[in-house]
């Protein structure tokens, strides 16, 4: 069932954590691939934290990790800037995380709307303001030529009391707003699943990714031909399964039900 996957592809909210609470059994998970010569990479589409933000913040949970076990909406987002609009000005609209994510990697960024920029972009913000939103309307709105660009779709991100919105609600005012709609670089585009085979060599019969949303996780190891696991610790539920065109190759209730699959498949 398993026991020939090597390479174990992780959306973070809603499958490793809810919130900033670890759910029952990520990190032992995460040890267990370890000691079957696999390899965890987490794949977010939650681009308000840095690579770097990462790695501390799962250090300080117990997670044995480094910058190559993270590919995340922000660095698939610099990859493909960097190759098409590397001499560009870019209006970028996100957290200073993020901000600072695109600078950092040599990209000419402005986050002044009065400025002729040649690209626009939008990342999942979780220090949204009222005065962003309008000033990247202003952007589209004014510099006709404008390319945009967005980090993800998901319209929510789970937390313990529920959900919150994520960046494609945050899209949503936008395109209502201006009938701009952006190209988007996360998940369920391939290219998370694609880097993390370059990087590691492991195959796609190896492979898996594991996710709580059908039409960006799921469809994005579809997009990718690789097998799919969905687990019920964040938006999915059992009944969305019946009429979805993202059917998971499995299915799980939570990673602690993975961990204890993999175990006895070991034995």
């Amino acid at each position: 069932m398993l026991e020939n996957k090597k390479l174990f592809l992780f959306d973070i909210d809603g499958v490793i954590k809810s919130g900033d609470v670890f759910l029952d059994g990520s990190k032992e998970l995460c040890e267990f691939i370890d000691q079957i010569g696999g390899k965890s990479i987490f794949i977010t589409n939650n681009s308000s934290k840095n690579v770097n933000d990462y790695v501390e913040y799962f250090k300080k949970n117990g997670f044995d990790v480094g910058k190559e076990n993270f590919i995340t909406a922000l660095t698939i987002t610099i990859s493909y800037l960097k190759k098409h609009h590397k001499n560009d000005l870019i209006f970028a609209v996100g957290t200073k995380s993020f901000v600072e994510g695109l600078k950092e990697n040599g990209l000419n960024v402005t986050e002044n709307p009065e400025t002729k920029s040649q690209v626009a972009v939008i990342g999942y913000d979780t220090e949204l303001s009222y005065s962003k939103i309008t000033n990247l309307c202003k952007v589209l709105q004014t510099n006709k030529s404008i390319t945009f660009y967005a980090t993800n779709e998901d319209l929510r991100c789970p937390v313990p009391y529920g959900f919150i919105p994520d960046c494609g609600a945050m899209v949503k005012m936008v395109e209502i707003a201006t009938d701009k709609t952006p190209t988007f670089l996360g998940k369920p585009a391939p290219f998370m699943v694609e880097e993390a085979l370059k990087q590691t060599g492991f195959s796609k019969e190896q492979s898996l990714v594991i996710g709580d949303r059908l039409y960006t996780d799921i469809a994005c190891g579809i997009n990718a031909g690789v097998d799919t696991c969905v687990v019920f610790t964040g938006e999915v539920q059992k009944e969305d399964l019946i009429d979805t065109k993202f059917k998971p190759t499995f299915q799980f209730e939570s990673v602690k039900e993975i961990l204890e699959t993999l175990k006895a498949e070991h034995k």
